[in-house]
């Protein structure tokens, strides 16, 4: 199992240093969301200022995006890291896309499968040089000539996509080579509709066999008797939880009331609140709470069988080097 960090930063200068120190402290990947900054510039860095690790978005959204321009951000950072990218892809839900982002919303997971057939298509040009004609629901790609065609490479392009209920599973199964994991999951979900649903996915697309990866992002708290990490852990809980179409992971556990309340506590602005809702029993299925000499082998037990990749799901800082040494080799088993 591969052990991942997730970085956030505050300016594009931080981040070289940040991806170093990552590298050196033994992570196997690193991250980079899109939350107050482009995710595809601190990989950019990333990829630059590292000779070893992964690097990927996690996730960059698909929707604000055109197929096109994914297939250029893809193809140069691959080609910088000598392979060592992916493409982390999610959907986000309706009020960011159109509200935030300014753009159309229509049925998230057939329009991102569509979406990723449509990079591929680029991508297939571009490495044979075929006519580009590709034809989908949502997207049209008919134009392609040598002077915006980029310098053939054979580094490959993995594409991860991201999301929380089985359509969405579906559609990484039958388009991707990975799937995100969305931090607000349990095991037991993850093996029962998760991970079924991929399976649903490939064979339906024929796709039985073809290798497959799934990148965990997990909560985390390696001090039992830390209020103030619990209590963050809960307000990340709540936060997601109170999105209602991530409802279906609190319904697999009977916690239909307590997401209904968080809704109603989000939609008034009263996010102080919110923390308080989640309780005990919900913070040690989500999450993993435990001392840190015990935390990774907690981590391992949990996910052995079900990912091929877990991150805990802070920001990596190099200050605490001892503490996420001590989370690499205990889920390493070293």
């Amino acid at each position: 199992m591969k052990v991942d960090a997730h970085v956030d930063y505050p300016a594009l200068r931080d981040v070289p240093d940040l991806a170093r120190a990552a590298e050196r402290v033994g992570f196997d990947g690193i991250w980079f969301p899109e939350t107050a900054h482009d995710p595809f510039l601190g990989a950019a860095l990333a990829c630059e200022h590292t000779a070893r690790i992964t690097v990927g978005t996690n996730v960059a959204i698909a929707f604000a995006r055109s197929p096109t321009l994914l297939a250029y951000l893809g193809w140069d950072l691959a080609a910088l890291s000598d392979g060592r990218f992916i493409m982390g892809l999610g959907t986000q839900v309706k009020a960011h896309v159109t509200r935030r982002f300014g753009m159309p919303w229509d049925a998230p997971a057939p329009r991102l499968r569509d979406a990723i057939r449509a990079i591929h298509a680029v991508w297939h040009t571009w490495r044979t040089g075929d006519r580009l004609d590709y034809r989908g629901k949502w997207y049209v790609l008919s134009l392609m000539t040598p002077f915006f065609t980029p310098p053939r490479h054979g580094r490959p392009i993995p594409i991860a996509t991201a999301g929380v209920n089985p359509a969405l599973c579906r559609a990484a199964g039958e388009v991707a080579d990975g799937f995100q994991v969305h931090p607000l999951h349990t095991p037991a979900y993850l093996r029962d509709v998760v991970l079924p649903a991929i399976r649903q996915g490939q064979t339906r697309a024929g796709r039985d066999g073809v290798p497959f990866q799934v990148n965990a992002s997990v909560f985390v708290v390696t001090d039992p008797q830390d209020e103030r990490r619990r209590a963050e852990v809960k307000r990340s809980i709540a936060f997601y939880a109170s999105t209602p179409s991530y409802r279906g992971v609190l319904a697999f556990h009977g916690w239909e009331a307590i997401g209904a309340r968080l809704s109603a506590l989000a939609k008034g602005g009263e996010w102080s609140k919110m923390a308080d809702e989640v309780t005990d029993e919900m913070l040690t299925t989500i999450a993993v709470v435990a001392p840190l000499p015990d935390a990774g082998a907690q981590i391992r037990e949990r996910y052995h069988g079900l990912a091929d990749r877990v991150g805990v799901y802070e920001s990596f800082s190099p200050a605490e080097e001892r503490r996420w040494r001590g989370l690499i080799a205990g889920i390493r088993g070293e």
